[in-house]
Protein backbone atom coordinates (compact mmCIF):
# COMPACT_ATOMS: atom_id res chain seq x y z
CA UNK A 1 0.00 0.00 0.00
CA UNK A 2 1.43 3.39 -1.02
CA UNK A 3 1.30 6.40 1.20
CA UNK A 4 -0.52 9.40 -0.20
CA UNK A 5 2.70 11.46 -0.54
CA UNK A 6 4.46 8.60 -2.36
CA UNK A 7 1.54 8.19 -4.73
CA UNK A 8 1.49 11.93 -5.37
CA UNK A 9 5.26 11.96 -5.97
CA UNK A 10 5.03 9.08 -8.41
CA UNK A 11 2.21 10.76 -10.28
CA UNK A 12 3.90 14.16 -10.28
CA UNK A 13 7.43 13.06 -11.11
CA UNK A 14 6.49 10.38 -13.57
CA UNK A 15 7.38 7.38 -11.44
CA UNK A 16 6.21 3.87 -12.27
CA UNK A 17 6.04 1.76 -15.39
CA UNK A 18 3.15 3.69 -16.94
CA UNK A 19 5.01 7.00 -17.14
CA UNK A 20 8.28 5.43 -18.29
CA UNK A 21 6.51 3.89 -21.25
CA UNK A 22 4.69 7.10 -22.17
CA UNK A 23 7.81 9.34 -22.23
CA UNK A 24 7.04 11.01 -18.88
CA UNK A 25 5.68 14.40 -19.99
CA UNK A 26 5.01 15.33 -16.34
CA UNK A 27 8.67 15.03 -15.41
CA UNK A 28 9.69 17.29 -18.30
CA UNK A 29 7.20 19.94 -17.22
CA UNK A 30 8.32 19.67 -13.61
CA UNK A 31 11.95 20.04 -14.64
CA UNK A 32 11.15 23.14 -16.71
CA UNK A 33 9.19 24.66 -13.83
CA UNK A 34 12.16 24.15 -11.50
CA UNK A 35 14.44 25.93 -13.95
CA UNK A 36 11.96 28.79 -14.39
CA UNK A 37 11.89 29.27 -10.60
CA UNK A 38 15.64 29.93 -10.55
CA UNK A 39 15.62 32.51 -13.35
CA UNK A 40 14.45 35.42 -11.14
CA UNK A 41 17.07 34.50 -8.53
CA UNK A 42 19.80 34.49 -11.18
CA UNK A 43 18.54 37.79 -12.57
CA UNK A 44 18.60 39.43 -9.13
CA UNK A 45 22.06 37.99 -8.48
CA UNK A 46 23.31 39.46 -11.76
CA UNK A 47 21.73 42.88 -11.19
CA UNK A 48 22.86 43.25 -7.57
CA UNK A 49 26.33 41.68 -7.63
CA UNK A 50 27.85 40.99 -11.02
CA UNK A 51 26.86 44.06 -13.06
CA UNK A 52 27.87 46.69 -10.47
CA UNK A 53 31.24 44.97 -10.03
CA UNK A 54 31.82 45.01 -13.79
CA UNK A 55 30.95 48.71 -13.95
CA UNK A 56 33.29 49.49 -11.06
CA UNK A 57 36.14 47.61 -12.74
CA UNK A 58 35.51 49.43 -16.02
CA UNK A 59 35.52 52.80 -14.26
CA UNK A 60 38.79 51.98 -12.44
CA UNK A 61 40.42 50.84 -15.68
CA UNK A 62 39.39 54.09 -17.41
CA UNK A 63 40.74 56.13 -14.49
CA UNK A 64 44.10 54.33 -14.63
CA UNK A 65 44.30 54.79 -18.39
CA UNK A 66 43.66 58.53 -18.04
CA UNK A 67 46.44 59.16 -15.49
CA UNK A 68 48.98 61.80 -16.47
CA UNK A 69 51.91 63.64 -14.94
CA UNK A 70 50.83 66.25 -12.42
CA UNK A 71 47.72 64.38 -11.26
CA UNK A 72 47.30 64.23 -7.48
CA UNK A 73 46.36 60.67 -6.50
CA UNK A 74 45.59 58.47 -3.52
CA UNK A 75 47.05 54.97 -3.26
CA UNK A 76 45.39 51.97 -1.65
CA UNK A 77 47.79 52.42 1.28
CA UNK A 78 46.52 55.95 1.85
CA UNK A 79 49.47 57.89 0.46
CA UNK A 80 48.72 61.20 -1.23
CA UNK A 81 51.13 62.12 -3.98
CA UNK A 82 51.62 63.84 -7.30
CA UNK A 83 52.55 61.78 -10.31
CA UNK A 84 55.98 62.73 -11.66
CA UNK A 85 56.55 59.67 -13.83
CA UNK A 86 54.43 56.98 -15.46
CA UNK A 87 55.12 53.57 -16.95
CA UNK A 88 52.81 50.81 -18.16
CA UNK A 89 52.74 49.14 -14.76
CA UNK A 90 54.16 51.62 -12.26
CA UNK A 91 54.01 55.27 -11.29
CA UNK A 92 56.48 57.51 -9.50
CA UNK A 93 54.82 59.73 -6.91
CA UNK A 94 56.23 62.78 -5.20
CA UNK A 95 54.86 62.67 -1.67
CA UNK A 96 56.99 65.48 -0.21
CA UNK A 97 59.82 67.76 -1.27
CA UNK A 98 62.67 65.57 -2.56
CA UNK A 99 60.77 62.37 -1.62
CA UNK A 100 59.69 60.13 -4.49
CA UNK A 101 58.05 56.72 -4.24
CA UNK A 102 57.45 54.08 -6.89
CA UNK A 103 54.15 52.27 -6.74
CA UNK A 104 52.10 50.05 -8.99
CA UNK A 105 49.49 51.78 -11.09
CA UNK A 106 46.97 49.26 -9.81
CA UNK A 107 47.57 50.61 -6.26
CA UNK A 108 46.23 54.01 -7.29
CA UNK A 109 42.66 54.24 -6.05
CA UNK A 110 41.54 57.68 -7.14
CA UNK A 111 42.53 61.02 -8.57
CA UNK A 112 42.06 63.81 -6.03
CA UNK A 113 40.83 67.26 -6.89
CA UNK A 114 42.62 70.22 -5.29
CA UNK A 115 39.79 71.06 -2.87
CA UNK A 116 39.55 67.51 -1.50
CA UNK A 117 43.31 67.06 -1.00
CA UNK A 118 43.61 69.53 1.86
Amino acid sequence: MLMASEAFAQGLFGGGARSAASGSPNSNITFLLQIVQFLPILLIFYLLLIRPQQQQQKKAKQMLAALKRGDRVVTSGGLLGTIVGLDDHKAVLRIADDVKVECLKSAIVSVVTEGAAR
